[in-house]
């Protein structure tokens, strides 16, 4: 049900934001700074991946079959077939309609800033459109209300499919390489980000504890996509404003996967761990400088973070691809992790923005998410 409104969610969102903001160069301002921070933190985020895969050895001493899984083979087609080319034109939308009705977050993100500078250009002319698009956006959040009064019983059924599926058995096989990843993510939270928020001055933990319903949430959906909307009406009502919020949010869910940035160096160094394959410092720098461009490819497709760590192997050489096939029976119970990392580190991001540019009300910022 969530899902069903992210899409009009998106472009309101984005429209509102760029529309209503005082100049086209603030939103150019904002979107490079955001970028920006995008790219160091996801530097960092490998980084920490890697050297704590090298440091815990997790694919150390686990056994290996030398089969070859369809859903190996089928992955490895996949990124045999992506190239750059195509994922640009991916961007743009065949037609509207098409993006929509897809829910394809790049697709959508590339009309709505298209329509939104379009808006911007009308000025007096493009008001009441633009005031149209604010009621819509009212309208949206409303029905958005009305679903989280489900959300608890989601919560717990997407727990309750997880383990009654998969069960308890996969996670014990390979344990170490889960501990070893959630084990990364706690660091690059409550050291790296928090390290970030002590610097733009502001609480970590009591922004945790204000977007604590969300967490949960992406805990049990495994998708931090089903908490778009719901953080984004947060983020607002805690005094960041409006414009800022409409841009990082939707541009962070496609160029900021923190978590999944995470997932991929560690899978790497796991995988070659497996194979006993002694990975130079020069091949380990060229994995973070291949991830670094491959990982902002994941972007909108479909099953991105196997595609991704298919073509990254296929581009390195020295990784057999069968590999992936230890990883897809834990890949369900990892998928929590990366999305609740991807959903703070995002939402962190919009805080830190909105404060480095002063497009946040501190005193309702402190009245409601620091409580003082």
């Amino acid at each position: 049900m969530i899902r069903m409104i992210i899409a009009p969610v998106i472009f309101c969102s984005i429209v509102i934001g760029i529309a209503s903001a005082g100049s086209m160069k603030k939103v150019g301002r904002l979107g490079v700074k955001a970028l920006v921070y995008f790219e160091v933190v996801s530097s960092l985020a490998l980084i920490i991946g890697l050297a704590v895969a090298n440091i815990i050895k997790p694919g150390t001493g686990v056994a290996h079959e030398p089969v070859q899984s369809a859903a190996v083979t089928d992955i490895t087609k996949q990124a045999g077939q992506f190239n750059w080319g195509d994922f640009l034109t991916h961007i743009v939308p065949s037609s509207i309609v098409d993006a929509f009705a897809k829910g394809d977050i790049l697709q959508i993100l590339f009309f709505s800033i298209l329509f939104a500078v379009a808006l911007k250009q009308l000025g007096d002319t493009g008001k009441p459109v633009l005031s149209g698009i604010e009621k819509i956006n009212k309208v949206i959040f409303n029905i958005l209300g009305m679903i989280m009064k489900l959300s608890p019983f989601g919560a717990f059924g997407g727990m309750a499919y997880t383990i009654g599926k998969f069960g308890f058995a996969s996670i014990f096989l390979l344990g170490k390489l889960m501990v070893c990843f959630y084990l990364t993510g706690l660091i690059f939270i409550f050291v790296v980000l928090n390290a970030i928020c002590r610097y733009y001055k502001f609480s970590l933990w009591k922004l945790l504890l204000y977007i604590k319903e969300e967490i949960l949430i992406v805990l049990g959906a495994s998708s931090s996509e089903a908490v778009f909307p719901s953080v984004m009406k947060k983020l607002e009502e805690g005094g960041c404003e409006k414009e800022v919020v409409g841009l990082i949010i939707p541009t962070g869910y496609s160029f900021n996967l923190d978590g999944t940035t995470i997932y991929l160096s560690m899978s790497v160094i796991f995988l070659a761990q497996v194979f006993q394959i002694d990975l130079s410092l020069a091949q380990q720098l060229m994995i973070i400088g291949i991830l670094l461009v491959t990982s902002k490819g994941a972007a909108g497709v479909t099953g991105s973070g196997f595609i991704v760590l298919a073509s990254t192997l296929t581009a390195l050489k020295v990784i057999p691809l069968e590999g992936l096939a230890l990883l897809i029976g834990v890949d369900r119970f990892m998928s929590e992790g990366r999305a609740i990392i991807n959903f703070i580190g995002n939402s962190v991001a919009t805080v830190v923005i909105a404060k480095s540019e002063k497009q946040i009300n501190e005193d309702i910022y402190q009245r409601v998410v620091e409580k003082k």
